[in-house]
């Protein structure tokens, strides 16, 4: 008599990825990302103002991200990515309860905080969850997924954020933002969490664990590689981000519509999401010419000044979304199980230390140029990002030859 397989692992994945699927879906369902630009500005905030908030967003980044991926190497990852959604919900409260200058900033701060909690510690528990079912094989095709999920979540919210705010202004938007945190929160205590963190008094700590951590990125060529590409894709277009309301709003659009527009932007970057599983192996000559098409559509679509130009502009964000998940993808990988959570926020730190500086430039490129050019401007790094992995490539070749 034969046996059947045991069920088991498969159950574990099923109520793993509903699970992690749900929170990412929770994550993004924030009725408040398309308009915050525009209630910064109606409170009388310059581009400058604006981007100093910014600043302060990735800034408390920079300070607590690669503390919280060791602690999360240390502790409970599932505690975190409690904890995490709980500070968006109050700083999204502060934004509309008392809009100003000094509570748009706590609230960064809060959500700065936030995203801390989350980074590293959400890819190493779900990751090592993977890998205890004998499913890490997946892993680039759940993140697309989890990542699509987050992405359609942003389009559902907004395309609700259009009515509910024309009906009901900033006050419905954020009490809606708030209500998502906590029901985002309530999901994360659903992971399963196999991974036991050791007593008090009986692990190595969370100082321990980030001096481990940062001893491999130091020793291991591959990985210092890949802890570099992550920033190389991510930083630039996640900045940007922030300021696609005011490029659609100069396209001339109503500012009701303009959450619209922004579906229609996170539309493209659904669809790079959902082509990392297929995209996994792409090899370097071909990453490098992702990039360099992004970036030129990019460009060409800013400067557009149309709506119909920020068709180009979606194809650009799923471009990078794409080579974002892949440098994911490759960091974790190489990664031994010490220390996955702190030198996954290592490579978040990066990301959020170059994204401070594009804040800065955008603000001055904007200010001179308007928010096409700067968008245009901002093309520039991904087509020398593309040039050294395209050089790296060759290198690799003539020392190992086609096949290395």
């Amino acid at each position: 008599m034969t046996l059947s397989p045991p069920r088991a692992p498969a159950t574990g994945v099923r109520r793993l990825t509903a699970t992690l699927y749900g929170y990412a879906f929770l994550d993004e369902f924030v009725l408040l990302y398309p308009v915050y630009a525009l209630l910064f500005a109606d409170t009388g905030l310059s581009v400058w103002r604006m981007s100093s908030l910014f600043v302060l967003w990735s800034a408390t980044g920079v300070l607590l991200e690669v503390p919280s991926g060791a602690w999360a190497d240390a502790v409970s990852r599932r505690t975190l990515l409690v904890l995490g959604p709980l500070l968006g919900a109050a700083g999204f409260a502060l934004w509309v309860i008392v809009p100003s200058y000094g509570a748009f900033a706590a609230g960064f701060v809060l959500w700065g905080a936030r995203g801390a909690l989350g980074s590293g510690a959400l890819e190493a528990l779900v990751y090592e969850e993977l890998e205890r079912l004998g499913a890490a094989d997946r892993y680039a095709r759940v993140m697309g997924r989890a990542h699509a999920a987050g992405q359609a979540a942003a389009m559902a919210a907004m395309g609700l954020a259009g009515p509910v705010f024309a009906a009901h202004g900033y006050p419905a938007v954020g009490a809606a933002s708030v209500l998502a945190c906590l029901l985002c929160a309530a999901t994360a205590a659903r992971f399963p969490e196999h991974r036991v963190p050791a007593a008090d008094g009986d692990g190595p700590g969370w100082a321990a664990t980030l001096r481990a951590g940062l001893t491999v990125a130091r020793g291991d060529r591959s990985v210092r590689g890949a802890l570099l590409l992550v920033p190389a894709v991510a930083a630039v277009w996640g900045a940007l981000d922030e300021y696609t309301p005011l490029l659609a709003r100069d396209t001339g659009v109503p500012d009701a519509a303009v959450p619209y527009l922004l579906v229609l932007i996170w539309a493209g970057v659904t669809a790079g999401s959902l082509l990392a599983g297929p995209a996994e192996r792409l090899g370097a000559g071909a990453f490098a010419a992702l990039l360099t098409a992004s970036a030129l559509a990019l460009a060409v679509g800013a400067l557009a000044g149309t709506p119909a130009g920020l068709v180009l502009v979606a194809l650009a964000f799923g471009g990078f979304q794409l080579a974002t998940v892949l440098a994911d993808v490759r960091l974790q990988h190489r990664i031994e199980d010490t220390g996955r959570a702190t030198l996954t926020s290592v490579a978040s730190l990066g990301t959020e230390a170059v994204t401070i500086g594009v804040y800065g430039t955008y603000a001055a490129l904007a200010t001179t140029g308007g928010h096409g050019t700067a968008f245009a401007l901002c093309a520039v790094p991904y087509l020398l990002t593309a040039v050294a992995v395209a050089r790296g490539r060759g290198k690799r070749g003539r020392r190992r030859g086609p096949g290395g």
